[in-house]
């Protein structure tokens, strides 16, 4: 069973990306006093910028961002993110982003098919940041998602220079651009 987390004030927040495009690992990091998480994330980044901008838009205005948002070292994730949560909370004044290990379930050990990868035994990382610190996460995300490969006209999948399969074609033939 992995590590779970529980940052209730942030130092540091930001995304990143190891590897070259197309064939990148997109990760989120966060810092609170000496330690630090990695944490592996896929398809979610793109979906955790629009969130946090959405709910950003129904806050009271930011303050100055921060602009030191490179990962740190080591960028060794420690467990692949299932699924991502974000509230506000008016008390504290801050934005709260839980994330869930995906966890594979055995079908052997008799779990029905149906049930959720994000079992009981999921790691969390829970992680309370400042409204500055996700504006600028959101910022981040954004830039580096636009950077990559350009999505596909049709499907909106990233476009492979190697060939693409577009599900909305059933694979039959390649999305014009």
């Amino acid at each position: 069973m992995n590590p779970s987390f529980d940052f209730s004030s942030v130092d540091r927040i930001t995304v990143g990306t190891v590897g070259p495009v197309g064939q990148r690992t997109f990760l989120l990091q966060a810092r609170e006093g000496t330690e630090l998480v990695t944490l592996k994330v896929e398809q979610q980044v793109q979906a955790l910028a629009q969130s946090l901008g959405a709910m950003l838009a129904d806050l009271p205005a930011v303050g100055h961002l921060p602009d030191e948002l490179e990962l740190e070292e080591p960028v060794e994730p420690l467990w692949i993110v299932g699924s991502m949560q974000l509230g506000y909370d008016d008390e504290t004044d801050r934005v709260m982003l839980v994330a869930e290990e995906a966890v594979l379930v055995d079908l052997d050990e008799g779990a029905a098919a149906d049930d959720d990868l994000d079992g009981p035994d999921a790691a969390t990382a829970r992680f309370a940041a400042t409204r500055e610190q996700v504006a600028a996460l959101a910022i981040r995300g954004t830039a580096l998602v636009e950077s990559g490969r350009p999505p596909c006209p049709l499907c909106g999948h990233p476009l492979d220079p190697r060939g693409h399969t577009c599900p909305r074609t059933n694979g039959n033939r390649p999305p014009t651009t």
